[in-house]
């Protein structure tokens, strides 16, 4: 998220000059500056606005370069698993289009003309986007333009919730400089701006700014005085000022998912974490196995923190950990703990609880030394839990040793660390499902004729 006051906001002259110079001395095309731009916008969508929940998508394209960008930002939705349609009245007959065009058909993406448009565009749209005038455009919008634009001033309502509006780089009718300066123009629910965000952009009221275009090389930004944001990891899109406040007590997601019944679950519960573990792992989630660990100290006062799941079984559930930390005293007064998985994009969880072992030495020997090096020395220097006096004492130990072991030598593993092992009492697996509806089922561990047997039960959501 970055400041919008200290970003720069480019005058119309300014921003033709800066795609003049990316499309001239510094080699850019312009499909292939339309590609990056549509990509930010799509990927500006998905970081707001679900697929979960805003699924269909309009995406109303002019005859230019900014209906361009939004021709690539619905071939990336689709891609994304939103269901774009698309309105674009004023084909151009340009090879950059036509190949555009060819590539949304081969996905059977449909098209509407402007007469097959729904009169309340609210029924049948999540998302609108606005991609019909950009920067270069002057004068007044003619038809069907004017009356398209007419229906999204239509829309202006911060309240509601569906549709969505999402213009691409100005709202379509605004000046370049002054904005909506009639007052009578769109008001978008998410502005996403591209290379730079415009001076009329200074003037947009709406809850979500984003820029967009990760592709400004450095020479550009000095030589036009550019102050841009830092994109973050390997995002398309930067949020620009404070994120919208929001109603906590409104927020609220409607589940959509398979119905978990108990008749189609495995009788092993692990078999059946199993399942879920690899379909998490195959939906391509960040750090699947990521999971809450909550333990009580021996005054019953609880914690939880987010630990890494490194191995299971039918013997139970495996972590690793410095012994003295403050999970590891209270797994000394209380061998005991809850585990926690939640797959959002899945609308899963799964709760694991029951008591609580420290592996074999020899098991945690071999794990330590099948870290990478410098997770090894990390562990090390580590005295988890502990007050530091700061970040700088660590890592001058961290060189230390790096030194220490720099000729490739066994780095010793620390008595204090190695891992815990949990088995499993009771199992819960949770299935998001509408109306707050959930399905439960449990597995609990009990005894049936002397023996240790699973019971699954269904529990009221």
């Amino acid at each position: 998220m970055q400041d919008s006051a200290s970003l720069s906001y480019l005058t119309q002259r300014e921003a033709a000059q800066i795609d003049e110079t990316l499309m001239g001395p510094l080699g850019f095309s312009v499909d292939q500056l339309m590609e990056l731009a549509g990509l930010s916008v799509a990927t500006s969508i998905a970081e707001v606005y679900k697929p979960t929940e805003y699924n269909r998508v309009l995406a109303i394209c002019g005859p230019g370069n900014n209906g361009g960008d939004g021709l690539v930002a619905a071939r990336h939705l689709h891609h994304f698993g939103y269901k774009p349609s698309i309105c674009y009245p004023k084909r151009t007959a340009k090879s950059l289009y036509t190949g555009l065009l060819t590539q949304l058909e081969s996905l059977s993406l449909p098209f509407l003309s402007v007469d097959d448009l729904p009169e309340d565009l609210s029924k049948d749209f999540d998302v609108i986007v606005d991609a019909i005038f950009g920067f270069s455009f002057h004068g007044a919008p003619r038809p069907p333009f004017d009356d398209l634009i007419r229906t999204l001033v239509s829309l202006q309502n911060y309240e509601r919730k569906h549709p969505v509006l999402v213009s691409v780089d100005i709202p379509s009718g605004w000046h370049v400089e002054q904005g909506d300066h009639e007052g009578g123009g769109i008001k978008p629910d998410m502005l996403v701006s591209l290379t730079a965000p415009k001076l009329c952009a200074k003037r947009f009221c709406g809850p979500h700014h984003f820029l967009g275009g990760r592709f400004v090389p450095p020479s550009v930004a000095e030589k036009y005085k550019l102050e841009l944001p830092s994109y973050p990891g390997t995002s398309m899109c930067v949020r620009i000022g404070k994120p919208p406040q929001v109603d906590i007590s409104a927020m609220r997601v409607n589940y959509v998912s398979p119905e978990l019944l108990e008749d189609q679950v495995e009788t092993d519960p692990t078999l059946q974490f199993r399942k879920w573990f690899d379909e998490a792992v195959a939906a391509g989630l960040r750090e699947t196995n990521a999971m809450a660990l909550s333990t009580t100290n021996k005054d019953r006062k609880p914690s939880s923190r987010m630990v890494l799941l490194k191995g299971f079984d039918e013997n139970g559930f495996v972590w690793f950990t410095n012994y003295e930390s403050k999970k590891g005293s209270d797994l000394s007064d209380n061998p005991c703990a809850a585990l926690l998985f939640y797959w959002e994009s899945l609308n899963r969880q799964v709760r694991i609880e029951g008591p609580v072992e420290r592996i074999p030495e020899a098991e945690s020997e071999n794990y330590f030394h099948s870290r990478p090096r410098g997770s090894q020395i990390g562990a090390i220097v580590s005295k988890q839990s502990s007050v530091v006096p700061g970040r700088h004492v660590l890592y001058e130990e961290y060189e230390e040793l790096t030194k220490k072991y720099s000729d490739g030598s066994v780095i010793p593993k620390p008595k204090n660390w190695g891992g815990f092992r949990l088995k499993p009492k009771l199992f819960e697996f949770w299935q998001g499902q509408p109306s707050r509806l959930h399905d439960r089922v449990q597995y609990s561990l009990e005894d049936v004729n002397g023996n240790p047997a699973w019971k699954i039960h269904r529990l009221a959501p």
